[in-house]
């Protein structure tokens, strides 16, 4: 294997794109017989000529075997570069980040840490994935979802997200709703692989055992069904934040008692070197997630 080093190498495209020896040295801040020694030290390690020397100020001629070096040698100071860029960037904070997140994350705090991000850090490349139910953190960076993941990863609790009732207005009498007043009733649910499952032991607990009449994985659909009279449902408060129900004169919406409440938490591996990206990305979270919170407690 040829032992070359990119010094080197980057001397020998100086001489070329110079013409000489002593214009390189010039421009590379380097005397004369320095890049004489370093062309020597290439010739010694590739094992043949680079270049014809004609001497005096003539130009320099490049070998058939220096041509072959130049270009490979090209190659690899681009390379070299680009390997130097990206640490740099690294370093500053941009490169790329990939997080997991799933609809309501992605409706509510998702956005302002995204603009946030990239108003900081212009270069960065996010890179979002919808998870599936009880996901792998893979080789995501950071993943959001609304329950502690068991492995070797590290979490942040984020906030604290009731579930409420929605209806079409007149359905249930104004106020909270007791859980145990849902049983027997149509209900519009989600898929068992999102909430469903957890949602019907929580209701069974209270002595509620609602009757499915439609499942739909999205939030929005789910809503216009209740909109369409066909039942009422059970969404966390941030999903209908998202999707603006509180302003949606044709959906009323009522606290639970008792109120079954998910923890929304944002994960990373465990014991991994963060990027100073992702390290920020999570302190956004925090800080978006807590203003999120102040603001559905207010309203």
């Amino acid at each position: 294997m040829v032992d070359v080093e990119l010094r080197h190498l980057a001397t020998m495209a100086a001489i070329v794109e110079e013409g000489t020896f002593g214009r390189a040295g010039t421009r590379l801040g380097y005397t004369q017989s320095t890049i004489s020694q370093q062309i020597a030290a290439l010739e010694k390690s590739v094992g043949g000529a680079l270049f014809e020397r004609p001497g005096g100020p003539r130009p320099v001629r490049i070998t058939p075997l220096g041509a072959v070096v130049l270009e490979q040698g090209r190659e690899l100071l681009a390379r070299a570069e680009a390997l130097a860029d990206a640490v740099e960037r690294f370093k500053a904070g941009d490169g790329r980040i990939d997080i997991g997140t799933f609809q309501s994350v992605s409706s509510v705090i998702l956005p302002s840490v995204v603009r946030r991000l990239r108003d900081e850090h212009p270069a960065c490349e996010i890179r979002l994935s919808e998870v599936p139910a009880d996901p792998p953190i893979g080789d995501l960076d950071l993943l959001f979802y609304d329950r502690r993941i068991d492995g070797d990863l590290e979490h942040v609790k984020l906030i604290d997200d009731p579930y409420l009732l929605v209806a079409r207005p007149g359905d249930f009498p104004d106020g909270p709703v007791a859980l145990k007043h849902l049983d027997d009733r149509p209900m519009v649910g989600c898929h068992p692989t999102c909430d469903q499952a957890w949602m019907d032991r929580a209701l069974a607990d209270a002595g509620a055992r609602p009757r499915i009449v439609f499942r739909s994985p999205g939030n929005e659909t789910i809503l216009s069904m209740v909109r369409a009279g066909l039942g009422w449902a059970v969404l966390p408060r941030l999903a209908l934040q998202g999707a603006e129900a509180r302003s949606d004169d044709r959906l009323a919406i009522h606290e639970l008692r008792p109120a079954p409440t998910r923890g929304i938490y944002l994960h990373w591996p465990a014991g991994s070197s963060q990027s100073p990206l992702a390290v920020r990305a999570i302190e956004i979270a925090t800080e978006i997630a807590a203003e999120v919170s102040a603001d559905l407690t207010s309203s």
